[in-house]
């Protein structure tokens, strides 16, 4: 059966839980977050300071829970009009656990605290049907918390390091004969890569980055996928990835409290010796590969945190790929200061049509208040159809 997958943005519209019809079984859908930083306190939340993650979380996750219910604004988008109804899956592109470092004033706990709590409010407590009526999967990537949390950080943690959180991730998402443990955990070998195809739509999975490492896996992978079938890729960092996240180019290419790199990505940092260089070149290669695999048509991230839907054209501007940045329930750029935009997005996919609507849910506009849970923000509808190369100039090949 050819489905479709939506995700949910448009202009302020309060939710009207009395739509008369539900989004067609043809259309899968999926909600997508990311950097829940279980281990850190939000200043203020619903008339409370200094409130935990897991609170914050547990709060997210009982709207994702009610919205089934909801109607979706008539924007001109795909399910206009119709109520939510299914919901295929939900992706968090990591940072569960934040960092457990250190200060005279501050102990963030440890990244197996952080992963029990994520488990809980998230692998238990999400509580959607998918088109089957079979419960929902949560499907997770790392983020650079995650790893550093595993293989260590330039400032001092307590414990120096814990791989549970990343280990809990792979287990979860490549789902291995032996599961993993900290005894056999290995970083970089044992990386989250792996696909999911929904509705006629390959997703794929992968850790921090589409570094060179990963984008031979990527191209090994799509040598058996249709030239025409829509790819997407969730992952945590954005396609213009930090400095600081590749490995240290200089000395033993250490993780050191001089040069300050984190070791997260295979690939040394080419661009200057310091995590202040710009990313130009690695950015270049993604560039080049993307080009070379036009039926990779979206990109979902997490890492700088607010609602955004870009095209990313690369340093060359040979390509245009629809990029999806997804706010954070903790680190928010602007929904840190101001929970009212604190959000996450509704995906919808219309194989059909080849296009997808995503669309903003501001799930705390009015901090909880009874019956006003969800409020639809900003919302975009784009192509799937195989990505044309651009030309210098601005004109596009097909």
């Amino acid at each position: 059966m050819r489905r479709l997958v939506t995700v949910a943005l448009l202009c302020l519209f309060v939710v009207n839980a009395g739509a008369s019809s539900a989004v067609p079984t043809e259309i899968v859908q999926f909600v997508f977050t990311s950097d829940s930083h279980f281990g850190l306190t939000r200043k203020a939340f619903r008339g409370q300071a200094n409130v935990d993650a897991a609170i914050v979380n547990e709060a997210l996750v009982a709207t994702i829970n009610a919205l089934p219910s909801a109607a979706i604004p008539k924007d001109g988008g795909i399910g206009g009009g119709a109520s939510v109804g299914s919901i295929d899956f939900v992706a968090n592109a990591g940072d569960i656990a934040n960092r457990s470092e250190t200060t005279d004033t501050e102990q963030i706990q440890p990244a197996s605290v952080s992963w029990t709590e994520f488990q809980r409010v998230y692998l238990q407590g999400v509580r959607l049907q998918n088109h089957e009526g079979q419960r929902s999967p949560v499907f997770v990537v790392p983020g650079n918390h995650d790893v550093s949390n595993a293989i260590g950080y330039h400032r001092p943690m307590v414990p120096a390091t814990d791989p549970t959180s990343l280990i809990g991730i792979y287990n979860l998402m490549m789902r291995p004969n032996v599961p993993l443990t900290p005894a056999s955990f290995s970083y970089p070998r044992d990386r989250v890569q792996t696909t999911r195809d929904i509705g006629g739509v390959h997703f794929i999975f992968l850790t921090v980055w589409p570094d060179s490492s990963e984008r031979a896996w990527i191209a090994r992978d799509l040598a058996s996928i249709p030239a025409n079938m829509p790819v997407m890729l969730v992952t945590h960092d954005q396609p213009d990835a930090e400095g600081k996240h590749f490995t240290n180019p200089a000395g033993l290419h250490d993780i050191n409290a001089t040069d300050k790199f984190e070791n997260l990505l295979v690939d040394a940092l080419d661009d200057g010796p310091t995590i202040e260089a710009p990313s130009v070149r690695e950015q270049a290669g993604l560039e080049r590969f993307l080009a070379d695999h036009p039926n990779v048509t979206a990109y979902f991230h997490g890492n700088s945190n607010w609602n955004q839907f870009y095209d990313w054209t690369g340093p060359d501007q040979s390509l245009a790929l629809h990029v999806f940045r997804v706010d954070s329930p903790m680190k928010g750029n602007f929904s840190a200061n101001d929970e009212t935009v604190m959000s996450f997005q509704l995906a919808t996919i219309d194989m059909a049509s080849r296009r997808m609507t995503v669309r903003e849910v501001l799930w705390n506009a009015h901090r909880g208040a009874a019956g006003t849970e969800i409020t639809w923000g900003a919302s975009t509808t784009v192509a799937l159809s195989p990505r044309p190369r651009v030309l210098p100039g601005g004109s596009a090949r097909y």
